[in-house]
């Protein structure tokens, strides 16, 4: 192995790893040296991290693989962020137009426009950045409009295997008297109105 710094090496090689971590064996094999010098290497990296208050990151051994992980003591910091990202939901408009695309994949926008009754530009630029729908290939025809369809990260967001499993949709509810002058009920199994 050409000459190189084995801490740093180290902790790329403990940062590439995650959180599956690495053995003292598996280490060693990686920077040409004997699991016995690997210990050593892995201890001596360990005590820079714990002495240095400029760190956040120190060394863990669980259940005999090493792992970067980070120190106790910036837990309020990493509980911050799970409060953050827990609240970084879907809105609802988010929620009504991946609800029309799960059940009427593959549709256009513009399908969606139409059930919704409203804009669908901002509800489906953030399903995408979430990866919960994807870009499935053009409607054949004028303007070859993109179609949307959900994907894989949709189905482990809502613990599904398959799309199939997704709950029937209700019946139509029929419409009331007075609601006769707002215009007909869209029939979202359809795709029509009634």
């Amino acid at each position: 192995m050409k000459a190189v710094n084995l801490k740093a090496a180290l902790e790329s090689l403990l940062f590439a790893a995650g959180d599956e971590g690495l053995t003292p064996k598996q280490i060693g094999t990686a920077l040409d040296i004997s699991e016995t010098e690997a210990d050593r290497l892995i201890e001596d990296l360990r005590d820079e991290y714990e002495s240095d208050e400029n760190r956040g990151l120190t060394i863990a051994n669980l259940a005999g693989t090493c792992q970067l992980v980070t120190k106790r003591k910036f837990s309020f910091v990493l509980q911050k962020l799970v409060e953050n990202t827990q609240t970084d939901s879907i809105s609802q408009a988010a929620l009504e137009t991946l609800a029309i695309i799960a059940y009427k994949q593959p549709i256009t926008r513009v399908e969606i426009e139409e059930i919704r009754g409203v804009k669908t530009e901002r509800p489906l630029r953030t399903l995408l950045a979430k990866g919960l729908i994807r870009e499935a290939g053009r409607r054949e025809g004028i303007g070859r409009a993109i179609l949307y369809a959900t994907t894989r990260e949709f189905l482990d967001y809502f613990g599904l295997r398959d799309i199939k499993e997704l709950p029937p949709l209700p019946e139509p509810a029929k419409q009331k008297p007075e609601l006769a002058e707002a215009g007909p009920l869209y029939d979202l199994r359809a795709g029509t109105s009634e």
